[in-house]
């Protein structure tokens, strides 16, 4: 027989608006933050969803990454996120680095990890290149970005 209490059902318990977190690291400086116009908990799976999610990977030594969406969720432990609808990851000009971007229609990150993964389409922009493939491994301790499938390219040589 099933319970009648309601804890069976998907609907929010709590929802925060203009909702702020930042994870600091062993050495006391910010690793990241996530923020979003609005995050709703819901208890049947421990979940949080995010309207307008804006993630932000900091270190001292690499540019900062930004990653926004219109939706997005974060999975029981925290541990995991997800973004959906309109992704854009925008990494900044730094030392010996150029900007990029990447749009896409979903992205998977594990922060902890500097990982972000898709399976979708992704288009990549630099200063010098547009380059769209499908699937991506996106490592931000090594500053590498891995392209799956059908990837396709324009370079044109920066002018000095």
């Amino acid at each position: 027989m099933s319970k009648r209490d309601g804890s069976t059902r998907h609907d929010p318990d709590y929802w925060v608006e203009n909702f702020f977190a930042r994870r600091m690291g062993p050495d006391g400086l910010p690793q990241h933050t996530l923020a979003a116009t609005k995050l709703e908990h819901f208890p049947d799976d421990d979940t949080a969803h995010l309207t307008r999610p804006h993630f932000t990977a900091m270190n001292e030594n690499k540019p900062p990454v930004h990653i926004q969406a219109q939706q997005g969720l974060v999975s029981r432990d925290g541990g995991e996120v997800y973004f959906t609808h309109e992704v854009e990851i925008r990494r900044e000009a730094g030392t010996g680095k150029d900007w990029l971007t990447v749009s896409t229609d979903s992205l998977h990150i594990t922060p902890d990890q500097e990982l972000a993964r898709t399976d979708n389409e992704v288009r990549i922009k630099t200063p010098a290149a547009f380059i769209t493939a499908t699937g991506m491994e996106f490592d931000n301790r090594t500053q590498t970005i891995k392209l799956l499938s059908r990837v396709k390219g324009h370079y044109e040589k920066p002018k000095n």
